[in-house]
């Protein structure tokens, strides 16, 4: 009985010690080499993938109060201010400095919200009709407008007066009767095609204008020649109704040694007007006016 003990002793101790070394996997604690894990494979802490973790989505409520919406997607710095030059600019096209808004359909019956850069406007062959103070405002930075072709019967007397920079303002081809006040720096006026008479210009309009280079009004109603600057190269007063002319109109009558050095081109053709019976009124031009001498 006792050997039969002993034999149940030594059989049993080392199945009791060897049991848990068949359930657990006991591996060193050190980094770069294995863990301990029950029943799971060996891995190597070198090969562990991390998972990064997302940012947080920034969430703001949509108006309606009812959904998130998600703003991830917007670009930085997007702005979100009303933008008054988009509608001028669907209708029109805006480069850097010019806007273009020539033909416009639908019809453009006044002047739109230019972008405060603006520097060159041609809004030609619309259906304009009036220019207001308000209209150019706040475009400093004007320096060329062309409204040739619309149907502008009036200028309201500040419309171009602050316009410091200006220095192109054409206006022909439509229903002038009087000239508006015109800024200082201007270079080059056209006015051909209106319904423009003497006593819609002012007597010193253009006198005023020290840099007055090129000056065209042609195709109108005038019955005189106005006053004119010194400076003026070029000037076109064909198709009026201008019937004389003195011997200051283009000279200075008391001064027989004058020379007019600027002017380079006048054009009076078209006029009920025989230029050989008024001699002494070109005497300082360094050429003869273009126009009916006979």
């Amino acid at each position: 009985m006792m050997d039969l003990r002993i034999l149940l002793f030594f059989v049993t101790v080392p199945w009791i010690f060897c049991e848990p070394a068949r359930t657990s996997k006991v591996v060193p604690k050190h980094k770069g080499i294995l863990k301990i894990g029950d029943d799971e494979e060996l891995i190597s802490d070198s090969r562990t993938v991390m998972e990064a973790k997302k940012p947080k989505k920034k969430v703001i409520l949509s108006t309606d109060y009812d959904s998130p919406v998600d703003t991830d997607d917007e670009a930085p710095g997007a702005d979100h201010k009303d933008n008054m030059e988009l509608p001028t600019c669907l209708m029109c096209v805006c480069l850097t400095g010019s806007v273009y808004c020539e033909e416009v359909s639908p019809d453009m019956t006044a002047v739109p919200p230019l972008p405060k850069e603006t520097a060159y406007l041609y809004a030609r062959f619309n259906k304009i009709a009036k220019i207001t103070n308000k209209d150019f405002a706040d475009i400093a930075t004007l320096r060329r407008i062309d409204l040739t072709g619309n149907r502008i019967s009036e200028i309201e007397d500040g419309a171009f007066s602050k316009l410091s920079q200006l220095e192109e303002l054409t206006l022909a081809e439509n229903k002038l009767v009087k000239l508006p006040m015109l800024p200082a720096k201007l270079v080059s006026l056209n006015v051909n095609h209106n319904l423009l008479k003497t006593k819609g210009v002012k007597a010193n309009i253009f006198k005023k204008l020290t840099k007055l280079s090129y000056l065209y009004l042609g195709d109108n109603g005038l019955e005189a020649v106005p006053l004119l600057p010194e400076t003026l190269r070029v000037v076109h007063l064909h198709n009026n109704n201008i019937t004389s002319l003195t011997d200051d109109t283009f000279c200075k009558g008391n001064n027989t040694h004058y020379i007019r050095y600027n002017m380079q081109e006048v054009r009076l053709d078209g006029n009920p007007i025989t230029l050989a019976q008024h001699p002494n009124s070109f005497i300082c031009l360094r050429a003869l006016p273009i126009g009916h001498y006979n």
